[in-house]
């Protein structure tokens, strides 16, 4: 038994694909196929039920794929070590974070990142809170920058900033004469949503004390775009809530539109979210500072803000 065969067992269960599996660990889909072979033939067991579309793995081959992932995560284990005796940030750190945080923050992140860690590459990809939860546990990600508490046992969470939200208001709308919102305020406001997935489509829901959705007649639109929600609201009226970091993206005409909620303010909590046994800390650490150093100190702080769940 090989750790390069358990690395192509795990694959395989990640992408339930051999072709799929075989791409992203740079072999040829023979080659992963072969490997497995053995491995089940060393085991006298199945670990896939190849029958099926996609692959997945048979009752015990699920078992020893979880033991798999185990004794991975340790044998990295020895790298960390030897990076931290180093003091380097080398290697690979694989982020997914939620789109409604990625372009008000990665673009200043990833810029110090690459200056001063030269060494280190970061891979990253957009995803909804469900899907950065499951490509944790599953290994496809190391990290993940994202809305909590999530109330997970299975992951680490590592509170990093208090993002204010605020309201966006037509100026065709009662409120636009406000100075300052209060969530009751909202009740009759056609409200621009998120469309379902997104965490801060449920955060803004919780906000509102409603399940409702714009009310425009004949209408239902759905996007993953803050920016269209903006859009929506200059071009057709009601309201949206924004993070406050998307108030540096907008223009002076825009900021008009801009009402703050009353004390405490809602707020969204954004942490960094590990799995469990997550081992490249000088890599997280790394990241961790340099989102902290980006971020206004008025978001370092909890206090008199009210963190919305998810």
């Amino acid at each position: 038994m090989t750790l390069v065969q358990l690395e192509y067992i795990v694959a395989v269960d990640t992408y339930r694909s051999f072709v799929g599996a075989a791409e992203k660990c740079f072999v040829t889909q023979p080659t992963l196929s072969m490997q497995v072979q053995k491995l089940e033939e060393m085991l006298n067991v199945k670990i896939f039920d190849r029958s099926k579309q996609p692959v997945v793995p048979t009752e015990i081959g699920t078992q020893i794929i979880e033991q798999a992932r185990l004794v991975l995560q340790e044998s990295q284990k020895i790298k960390e070590i030897i990076s931290d005796q180093q003091q380097e940030v080398t290697g690979e750190l694989k982020v997914g974070i939620i789109p409604t945080v990625a372009p008000y923050l990665l673009p200043k992140v990833i810029a110090a990142m690459m200056e001063k860690y030269p060494d280190l590459n970061l891979v990253i990809w957009e995803y909804t809170t469900e899907d950065i939860i499951h490509h944790l546990k599953t290994g496809v990600l190391d990290c993940g920058i994202m809305a909590t508490p999530l109330g997970d046992n299975g992951v680490a969470e590592t509170p990093l900033y208090y993002e204010n939200f605020v309201t966006y208001i037509s100026k065709n709308s009662k409120l636009h004469k406000k100075k300052a919102i209060d969530a009751d305020d909202l009740e009759d406001e056609n409200i621009w949503l998120l469309n379902e997935g997104h965490c801060m489509r449920s955060q803004v829901l919780n906000i509102c004390r409603s399940t409702k959705q714009n009310r425009l007649q004949g209408l239902t639109y759905n996007t993953g775009s803050v920016e269209t929600l903006i859009r929506m609201v200059d071009m057709n009226n009601g309201a949206t809530l924004l993070p406050e970091l998307a108030l540096e993206e907008l223009s002076s005409r825009q900021l008009s539109k801009v009402r703050h909620f009353k004390s405490p303010e809602p707020v969204r909590e954004i942490s960094l979210v590990t799995h469990k046994n997550f081992i490249k800390k000088r890599m997280l650490n790394a990241l961790k500072e340099e989102i902290l150093a980006v971020v206004p100190k008025t978001m370092k702080q909890k206090k008199k803000k009210d963190v919305v769940g998810i």
